[in-house]
């Protein structure tokens, strides 16, 4: 019996990476985490460090390796994938510039009013050529480059390339600086109409005035990018043959994971935000939805997707800062928060006995664009509990995703026949069930939904390798558990959902009131 292959994976998550050692089987050998801290940049800045980025990649991949005792000429290569519209400039060596400028930075939000300003049909013109206009509140990685040539020129002068995370560790990881029609796609300057040949458009390009010889060169998306340099091989107990593959954003690993390549299959997926995922053949935005299409990481195919808006994020800040807030009254922080919420959210009814919560803390994103919606609790009585409102955090969530499931159908041109659930809400099984009663479709629980994104993206590489194919996905990404809608549920949580629809409508003129001129912030990744 020949020993089993393995991919490191790299899962290069905002808070920091989650590095896996995956097995040609879908077996993970090892794992481990290590953070990485966002700077704050009054008023819109968020920054983090590439240098700590590459530590902690780098640190992490040696204890995973390490720890399995997996020899060195059974770890075929490496894989990354990473959150998206984040830019980092670097040399032709791939060092980086300046820090990273992540996906949560605003201050380039006047540099895309701007191009707005000088090209009036901007909207219709990106839309039709690349799929994505420029967002006006400056999250993509486009505002992110022309906000660096505004305000750090000389860091523009000396870039080579502008790069989005995953492709710096590439590039750290073999020597070479480059990108692909995955990776490439939030710069927003490649034409992607014809998904096999995708290539900078030199009209867009010219439009945002950015410098072409700026841009990272474009490399197959199916064939390695090369093989990984001797030092670091060296450093990392790899050997010097180990092959890196395409990188991908961890939206199109997610997709890829969750099967919704499939015919029938769309995927829910709620981590810090909320997405609807599915694949489509062509190119198409929806913008009065919000969803678009963009290059899957299976070549000859296009991933749908509609950000839904904050998801996990809401729970959290419930839990840190109303259940164990530290604060003036008291402090009732605690090592371990979340290791009750599944209990709680269970022990109450469906329905959270008629409390109801809007989620949009941030704004609402899709299927309508309304920056100044803001959340809130609605119908709170006196028999309102914190177990009552947390299960109705869980339900809002849910919620706005049934709101917009028909918009992702419709532009799907199918209705879904089931849902594949993945991300760090898809580890709480009494979230699995609330979302099949209130989508009322059967719902596959994603196993292991942490380490999703690793596991899929190893598997495209052992695709590459002709070690696997598109029918083997759920051996590497398994299903935990599959869930019916509960009769029982089903006429409380429509009406329960027709209130919610309801809340937003009547709700709307008094958000444009109290919060006119804010921008949507985008939320992804």
């Amino acid at each position: 019996m020949r020993a089993l292959n393995y991919i490191l994976s790299i899962d290069m998550g905002s808070s920091g990476p989650k590095v896996a050692l995956v097995g040609e089987d879908g077996s993970i050998a090892a794992r481990a985490v290590r953070p990485v801290e966002t700077l704050s940049i009054p008023p819109d800045g968020a920054e983090q460090d590439p240098a700590d980025m590459w530590s902690a990649v780098t640190d992490a991949a040696r204890q995973v390796i390490g720890d399995t005792g997996v020899g060195a000429e059974s770890i075929l290569g490496v894989v990354c994938e990473s959150h998206y519209f984040s830019i980092i400039p670097v040399d032709a060596e791939g060092e980086a510039l300046m820090n990273c400028v992540m996906w949560m930075d605003q201050r380039g939000a006047p540099n895309a009013l701007e191009l707005y300003g000088r090209h009036p049909d901007t909207l219709e013109k990106w839309i039709e050529v690349h799929g994505l206009p420029p967002i006006p509140s400056g999250n993509d990685s486009l505002s992110h480059i022309l906000f660096i040539k505004s305000q750090r020129p000389d860091v523009y002068e000396r870039t080579h390339a502008f790069v989005e995370p995953m492709d710096y560790l590439v590039a750290k990881l073999t020597g070479t600086v480059a990108a692909n029609a995955c990776t490439v796609f939030p710069l927003l300057l490649t034409d992607n109409r014809t998904v096999d040949s995708i290539s900078y458009d030199d009209e867009l390009v010219s439009r945002a005035g950015v410098d072409p010889e700026k841009l990272p060169v474009l490399r197959p998306l199916g064939e390695p990018v090369g093989t990984i340099r001797p030092e670091v091989a060296e450093s990392l107990g790899l050997s010097s043959r180990a092959k890196v593959f395409a990188g991908m954003n961890d939206t199109q690993a997610i997709g890829v994971g969750a099967g919704t390549f499939r015919p029938g299959q769309g995927g829910i997926n709620i981590g810090t935000t909320t997405q609807v995922l599915a694949h489509v053949d062509s190119m198409s935005t929806d913008l009065a939805s919000a969803i678009l299409s963009m290059p899957s990481a299976i070549p000859g195919r296009y991933m749908a997707m509609a950000e839904n808006g904050l998801g996990g994020k809401l729970l959290e800040h419930f839990v840190l800062n109303v259940v164990f807030s530290k604060d003036a009254f008291a402090d009732h922080s605690t090592e371990d928060a979340y290791r009750q919420v599944e209990a709680v959210v269970a022990s109450e009814a469906a329905g959270s006995g008629g409390l109801l919560f809007l989620p949009w803390l941030t704004g609402l994103q899709s299927p309508v664009i309304d920056p100044s919606a803001r959340g809130g609790f609605l119908n709170m009585s006196l028999s309102t509990t914190r177990s009552s409102m947390m299960r109705a955090i869980v339900e809002g969530i849910t919620f706005n995703m049934r709101w917009l499931l028909p918009s992702v159908e419709r532009f799907c041109g199918h209705e879904f026949e089931e849902l594949r659930f993945s991300g760090g809400g898809a580890v709480f099984d009494e979230w699995s069930r609330i979302l099949a009663d209130v989508m009322s479709r059967p719902v596959l629980q994603v196993a292991d939904a942490r380490y999703l994104n690793a596991r899929a993206a190893a598997f495209l590489a052992f695709i590459q390798e002709g070690l696997s194919d598109l029918d083997q996905v759920e051996s590497f990404c398994p299903i935990k558990a599959r869930y019916e809608p509960r009769e029982e549920n089903r006429d409380t949580y429509a009406s329960m959902f027709e209130q919610f629809s309801a809340a937003y409508e009547r709700n709307r003129p008094i958000f444009e009131a109290l919060n006119a001129g804010v921008s949507l912030s985008v939320m992804g990744n």
